[in-house]
């Protein structure tokens, strides 16, 4: 490359942040602006309830990438400004409730499930927009409100106060990814155990490619919110605590699905540092963990296997990484639609193949590439993943995403993460 082209190359990126930054400067103040809502229903219908409006103090996120470039997650959120109707931010994400739409009891039953959505506090009367994925593959709105920044009916009362830690990065908020960890399960005399178990499954996390490229630009925070017990629920071994945020095993009747529905404590605990992703570190040693894309990702903070856990989930929250596996329990049926290609970028149907990794196959790679010795370690399309053995494809024969038994992310999940650690950090 010349030099006058590398010139061009870095001069269009500083374009891009100063824009960035311009637009936030001129639509927004720099703190949250969160929307609190019920969303209820079965397997066929979804109905959105609101809660209530809050104003919280920071506003941890870019100021130069207001405008979602993924495309990822089940569900999206649109700020528009009211007069001109121009769109100022968007964000992907999923939900507890859209999984449960897709298992055995939604048939039966309609149930509602607690949500939150944060965004930069706009400065003028704009316009909220949610938008939820249909089972082809295109959004539609199910709801929007309008928001009046200066509605007096916006709570601004300061968050309950939470003491925390900030166990590494020194970074700008705006320019670095910011994670919350949650103390989940740990009483007022374990909190010293919590910030080791932090900056140890921290330490995990950004011991993996590609976070470990970019460990300089994390800050992480650990937030020392108090429960009343030790661990947390095991329903299906008659176990219960009163814990700071809820968590308990057994998700859908899954005993390794480690989860919270409680939306409300996590984001009232995390307002009190800025964030983009919130962690839930569990004091359990009982194998489990979850991961929700652009909510929270969810661990055992002492189970041997935590390693491999604590980044497989983050996989999930924080790049939207899809399950490769397709032979471990799970609680879905026909999560996905085989004649569409599903938006995660670790996993196809072949429908439209040329949106995922084909430009990375060597091409000597068959497609379909059987799981055979001779493709062992190739980057390839391999039959299985998604939760079904079927229909979808994976890099891989092995992968982080699929199994406990590797270190690292194959090649596309971890050009997929690296991508939106860059997206995070502004560039």
């Amino acid at each position: 490359m010349s030099a006058k082209s590398l010139l061009v190359i870095v001069l269009m990126g500083f374009y891009s942040v100063c824009y960035g930054q311009s637009n936030f400067e001129k639509y927004f103040e720099n703190k949250t602006l969160r929307i609190d809502y019920l969303m209820g229903g079965d397997a066929d219908s979804q109905t959105i309830f609101l809660k209530e409006l809050k104003e919280e103090p920071m506003w941890g996120g870019s100021k130069s990438n207001l405008i979602d470039r993924f495309g990822y997650g089940s569900f999206r959120f649109q700020l528009f400004d009211w007069e001109s109707g121009e769109l100022l931010y968007s964000k992907g994400f999923n939900s507890l409730f859209q999984e449960w739409q897709s298992t055995a009891e939604a048939k039966e039953v309609k149930r509602a499930f607690y949500q939150v959505n944060v965004m930069p506090y706009p400065k003028k009367t704009a316009r909220f927009v949610l938008e939820s994925r249909k089972w082809d593959g295109s959004m539609e709105k199910i709801w929007e409100y309008k928001i009046d920044p200066s509605n007096y009916f916006i709570g601004k009362e300061k968050p309950n106060p939470i003491r925390f830690t900030k166990i590494m990065g020194t970074g700008d908020p705006a320019q670095s990814v910011d994670i919350a960890f949650i103390a989940e399960g740990y009483t007022a005399a374990e909190m010293d155990k919590f910030r080791a178990d932090t900056k140890r499954v921290a330490g995990y996390l950004l011991d993996v490619a590609p976070f470990s490229k970019y460990a300089d630009r994390f800050n992480i925070y650990a937030l020392e919110s108090v429960s009343e017990d030790s661990g947390t629920d095991i329903p299906g071994e008659n176990v219960y605590k009163n814990t700071a945020v809820n968590s308990t095993f057994y998700t859908f009747d899954v005993d390794r699905y480690l989860t919270t529905f409680d939306l409300k404590s996590l984001h009232d605990i995390s307002a009190n540092v800025p964030y983009d992703q919130i962690f839930v570190l569990v004091n359990t040693d009982k194998y489990g963990g979850g991961g929700f894309y652009n909510y929270y990702s969810s661990c055992s903070a002492d189970h041997v296997l935590s390693y491999e856990v604590s980044s497989h989930e983050f996989g999930h929250g924080f790049a939207g990484l899809g399950d490769e596996y397709y032979s471990s329990e799970v609680a879905y049926e026909d999560f996905y639609n085989l004649e569409v290609e599903p938006w995660e970028p670790n996993i196809t149907t072949l429908v439209n193949f040329e949106k995922k990794w084909k430009n990375m196959l060597n091409d000597s790679i068959p497609i379909p590439t059987p799981r055979t010795k001779d493709f062992a370690d190739k980057l390839g399309v391999f039959e299985g993943g998604g939760y079904m053995e079927k229909g979808i494809y994976s890099p891989m024969q092995d992968c982080k995403m699929k199994s406990n038994q590797m270190k690292h992310f194959c090649p596309v999940c971890e050009k997929a993460v690296e991508e939106v650690i860059l997206y995070h950090l502004g560039e």
